[in-house]
């Protein structure tokens, strides 16, 4: 027999015993859910990340301990100190933007307002707006934008006042939405906290939690260029659900 022949069964067989040993095993981990995709991060998350409830908003878990929000202290647009705490027993919706963004900004900040109307008869539901760019978004200039933006909720806070290292930390590790403070880029996302502080989310088609909502396309729009719906009124559907919990 050919050298050559040799190889083929070697590799035949190679594949006979992989498939004999983990293909069994590979499946039955996922019809248990032990493996599931996050389409919107395109990671593997582990099964236990998530807590599922009676309203359908997961918690998100870290080493099976509800996710809360990170303690933070910054200076809103009228010069008053605001803290995480100032939001327990509020349901709100947290951003990072900045004042001079000519793309993605205007347009969260249209939509938020949008949702601030719908929920205008609801005094515990309150935004968070944080700005990457401190230096700069003062909390005069935020004063102005938030009047430009007719911003009449007197929970919606516009935040700035600590440094850019901060902010990006509290982005990326607090709220799970992510920021590049050094090229002023950001994702336009939303996150949801409840009114103890959790973060909290929806299940996507398949089953896996959202953790984020896109913030950037309206209910007018429906849809944006590149065909991703919008979900900004599944996130006023969730503020709902939150503040009847």
């Amino acid at each position: 027999m050919k050298k050559s022949n040799y190889s083929y069964i070697g590799v035949a067989f190679i594949v006979l015993v992989f498939g004999i040993i983990f293909v069994p095993k590979i499946i039955n981990r996922i019809k248990n859910k032990d493996i599931v995709r996050d389409g919107s991060r395109s990671n593997v998350i582990a099964k236990e990340s998530f807590e599922s409830t009676d309203s359908g908003l997961d918690y998100l878990l870290i080493d099976g301990v509800k996710k809360k929000v990170p303690q933070f202290s910054f200076v809103n647009q009228d010069g008053k100190v605001i803290t995480n705490k100032d939001y327990i027993g509020k349901v709100y919706v947290v951003e990072f933007f900045f004042t001079t963004c000519p793309t993605i900004c205007p347009r969260m900040s249209r939509n938020l307002v949008e949702i601030q109307n719908e929920l205008k008869d609801f005094k515990d539901f309150g935004v968070a707006s944080f700005s990457i760019m401190p230096e700069t978004d003062t909390p005069e200039v935020l004063k102005q934008y938030a009047e430009d933006y007719n911003v009449t909720n007197p929970n919606w806070n516009f935040l700035t006042g600590k440094g850019e290292e901060a902010v990006y930390d509290l982005a990326n590790v607090g709220f799970n939405i992510f920021v590049d403070t050094d090229n002023f880029e950001h994702s336009g996302d939303f996150a949801l906290v409840d009114r103890q502080g959790y973060l909290r989310s929806r299940k996507d088609a398949f089953g896996n939690p959202k953790i984020f909502y896109k913030g950037i396309i309206s209910e007018q729009e429906k849809y944006d260029e590149d065909g991703n719906e919008e979900e900004i009124s599944i996130l006023k559907e969730d503020i709902k659900k939150l503040l009847k919990e």
